[in-house]
């Protein structure tokens, strides 16, 4: 691979007409990170990729790719290459061809195109396969020759729209392993846009979290998850609590509160849903305020004092659980 770039998103914005899309946001990716783009339908998460990948134009600002700006050029002249949601297969082609098919384009000879297509084909472990039509694989099948597709034009960033979505939830977790090692060894710059807080937190070294055109909060993946700005980023993590308390909005991951007796807790509750999933128990409680509160205890710490729903309990964490909230 070549010399690693850095990317830089500066004031980047896109307009519709009259709908902005994404609204000036500048972020800085780290060289060779695993970066995921996380937010709601409709952010702006997929123009933001799209406008890096020169899918879409940009309205104002830039992308730059090493220092140089990149807004302007076509997709094959960027330094990026994209793994489209539905990986964009050509049917009639078999998967040697469909991954040599950017050579060929290129000019590249048959003999030179087909050995380095077989290269690609073997590190994503389908080379056995290389023969076959799309039609002819699995879903997974399908991912890793987009995958090597992708990866033949040597790319210094690769983009990933949504690539574990078409995948059933058991290949989607296997998959997603792959991609992760897949970016390791590589040591590319990997910025893959997903709604799915689970499989950002699974992969991603840096998370960029948008809302409403914006960039809600970034940076380091565990530094976000800890230390939630907003009430917004916090809820749509998952695993947190947003609480309003006399001193403010606060923010209490689920795992950080105990159950006690409710004239010993910082809140009195009543217990609506309790939900065993395995190795823990989900417990809700309705507080005062209209609010519920979502405790996640082991499941031997609840099963050694089982609850019912209707109860009343008392909810109290340790006073660093307890995050302050701008909004």
């Amino acid at each position: 691979m070549k010399n690693k770039l850095d990317l830089e998103l500066v004031s980047l914005t896109k307009r519709y007409g009259q709908t902005l899309a994404v609204d000036e946001i500048s972020y800085h990716f780290g060289v060779g990170t695993y970066a995921c783009l996380l937010g709601p339908s409709g952010c702006g998460k997929s123009s933001t990729l799209r406008m890096i990948a020169g899918h879409e134009s940009v309205s104002s600002g830039a992308v730059t790719l090493g220092g140089r700006d990149i807004s302007n050029l076509p997709p094959a002249k960027r330094g990026t290459a994209m793994m489209f949601q539905n990986y964009a297969l050509f049917p009639h082609l078999t998967v040697i061809d469909n991954v040599a098919f950017s050579l060929k384009m290129r000019g590249v000879a048959a003999e030179e195109r087909r050995k380095r297509a077989m290269s690609m084909l073997d590190l994503v472990d389908m080379a056995a396969l290389s023969d076959r039509l799309p039609a002819q694989l699995s879903g997974g099948q399908q991912q890793r020759a987009a995958l090597a597709r992708a990866l033949i034009t040597e790319p210094d960033v690769l983009l990933l729209d949504e690539p574990l979505s078409a995948l059933d939830p058991f290949l989607r977790i296997r998959m997603r392993a792959e991609l992760k090692k897949l970016q390791r060894e590589l040591g590319i710059t990997f910025i893959h846009v997903t709604h799915g807080q689970e499989e950002a937190l699974a992969l991603a070294d840096e998370i960029v979290v948008m809302n409403n055109a914006i960039i809600e909060q970034a940076g380091r993946t565990r530094d976000v998850f800890e230390a939630p700005k907003t009430a917004f980023v916090a809820l749509f993590l998952g695993s947190h609590n947003v609480v309003s308390m006399p001193e403010g909005k606060v923010a209490i991951r689920t795992d950080a509160i105990r159950l006690t007796k409710p004239e010993a807790a910082k809140l009195p509750g009543t217990i609506t849903n309790i939900e065993y999933q395995g190795t823990h128990v989900a417990l809700t409680a309705a507080i005062p305020g209209n609010q519920d509160v979502t405790a996640l205890l082991p499941d031997k710490d609840f099963f050694g004092n089982p609850k019912d729903v209707g109860e009343a309990i008392g909810l109290d964490w340790k006073a660093e659980a307890a995050h302050a909230l701008a909004s």
